[in-house]
């Protein structure tokens, strides 16, 4: 496949394609498959890996060509070889011959920008030490409780109705209410900047509109932090001896929010309806044979929250998966198919626990600097809810739901799910089944001297109810105290 021998198609002709059902729907130029018009991507890979091999050409909007890179061997050659591949779409031949235009549905991701994920060499290192300096100022400790935090308002806003729809009122917005927590601007976290996240990530024609509202929101804070520095990571990026730009500092801000918010969005949607539809998952995560992080990592072998990396670029001539690939094409990084290359998993059913050798967060030089912020939202948010409503169940068939798919990723549109109602609870307290008060957590780590003794202690509790067969319930040993401590409670 070459740019030059698939020309655009004009607009009568996009508009009078064949209709849905018909066996020419969705392909173009030389019978290549439109991957943007495709009702079920999962198969169209699949018929394309069986067609092509590991390396399959394919259209995407207006006709622009591109490869889609299926293997999982040929993807971490790709994302781990910046001599051959890189992230520059300046290089990109569609664009420079004009076959791109600046209304392209998915230029807010593939346009270059002045951020590490798009530069090479000295500049990439500058820029991705700064961002990588910034992340190294979280302090998960606090991350885990300020995540405690915003998963208490939200059950608390619905836990009462016995009824709740956990795609819209709880794996949307928990990312998005931490992120902008983290980046030091919790008050622009609304409903508004959920949504134009959402229909910019979806490339919609109104993609490019939400994109400049959230590039607005950074801007503001941007300027702010300039003026008046905080310890918060926009704070970080903008006093960095690196001396990134505002536009590099804003770039670098919309990356870390995008990334990490549709990442954990569609992880922690995922890891929920797999607990709500999987009886054996759900009774290997009750009974201790698997662990929350367990089965977040299984999640992201099975339903990566992007399905695809926009793009990567040959720098030269090159073969990739059989394919002769030459300087200017386009490659998109595909980790849905990747993860189920049957060179690597022949059993896509098989359990993965314990094997992080999955693609979803990528590699090489670009690989996802916020994956840790990302698996700490959804193992919280996971655990959190089911620790408040047990007895959650899924309130609709299997069968009726729904999703909205785009080249990107494959996003559950709705979770509606009934429990017994239940009190809110002290956002500043644990998750837990009881609706009692319970300790505020101690100050005190290792290496402090210990604690004053209370002049007067307090009266003992009451006596803990016995567990199922009379036996009375244990004090929390030495490992589950640490563990207590370790999660931020």
């Amino acid at each position: 496949m070459t740019p030059e021998s698939h020309a655009p198609t004009t607009p009568d002709t996009s508009r009078t394609g064949p209709p849905p059902g018909c066996p020419a729907h969705g392909l173009g130029p030389g019978g290549l498959r439109r991957l943007h018009e495709s009702d079920d991507l999962r198969k169209l890979y699949e018929e394309l890996r069986a067609e092509h091999g590991p390396v399959a050409p394919a259209l995407l909007h207006d006709d622009v060509p591109v490869w889609v890179v299926l293997g999982h061997a040929e993807s971490l050659h790709m994302v781990r070889t910046p001599a051959q591949f890189c992230r520059d779409s300046r290089i990109w031949s569609p664009l420079r011959e004009g076959l791109v235009k600046p209304d392209h549905p998915l230029m807010p991701h593939i346009a270059w920008q002045p951020m590490c994920s798009h530069a090479e060499g000295d500049e990439h290192k500058r820029l991705r030490g700064a961002l990588d300096s910034a992340m190294a100022t979280i302090d998960f400790r606090t991350l885990r409780r300020q995540i405690n935090r915003y998963t208490q308002r939200l059950v608390n806003g619905f836990c009462e109705e016995g009824e709740a729809e956990l795609v819209g009122q709880y794996a949307e917005h928990l990312p998005m209410a931490v992120m902008c927590q983290i980046l030091g601007m919790p008050d622009e976290y609304n409903d508004r900047i959920v949504e134009a996240a959402r229909d910019m990530l979806k490339g919609t024609e109104t993609a490019i509109a939400s994109n400049a509202y959230i590039m607005d929101a950074l801007a503001r804070l941007t300027a702010r932090r300039r003026a008046d520095p905080q310890d918060d990571f926009a704070s970080h990026l903008v006093t960095h001896p690196a001396g990134l730009t505002d536009d590099e500092v804003r770039e670098h801000l919309r990356v870390v929010l995008i990334a990490a918010y549709e990442t954990t969005a569609n992880l922690l949607a995922n890891v929920l309806l797999t607990v709500l539809t999987d009886p054996r998952f759900r009774a290997q995560l009750n009974g201790g044979q698997m662990t929350v992080p367990e089965a977040v990592e299984q999640l992201l072998w099975d339903e990566p929250p992007f399905s695809t990396v926009f793009a990567y670029f040959a720098k030269q001539e090159t073969e990739l998966g059989g394919q002769r690939i030459r300087r200017g094409d386009g490659l998109l990084f595909a980790p849905a198919p990747a993860n189920v290359d049957p060179r690597v998993r022949p059993d896509p059913a098989a359990n993965m626990q314990g094997n992080r050798s999955h693609v979803a967060f990528g590699g090489g030089p670009h690989e996802c600097p916020g994956q840790d912020i990302g698996r700490a939202i959804a193992e919280i948010g996971v655990d959190a809810l089911l620790m408040r409503l047990p007895d959650v169940e899924l309130d609709m068939s299997v069968d009726e739901l729904e999703y909205t798919e785009s080249i990107a990723s494959r996003h559950l549109v709705a979770l509606p799910v009934r429990f017994m109602p239940r009190a809110p609870q002290d956002v500043n307290q644990r998750p837990n089944h009881d609706q009692g008060p319970q300790h505020p957590p101690t100050a005190w780590h290792i290496g402090a001297p210990e604690p004053e003794p209370a002049v007067a202690a307090p009266a003992p509790p009451p006596p803990e109810p016995p567990r199922p067969g009379g036996d009375p319930a244990r004090p929390q040993g030495a490992w589950q105290r640490f563990l207590t401590w370790w999660r931020g409670y």
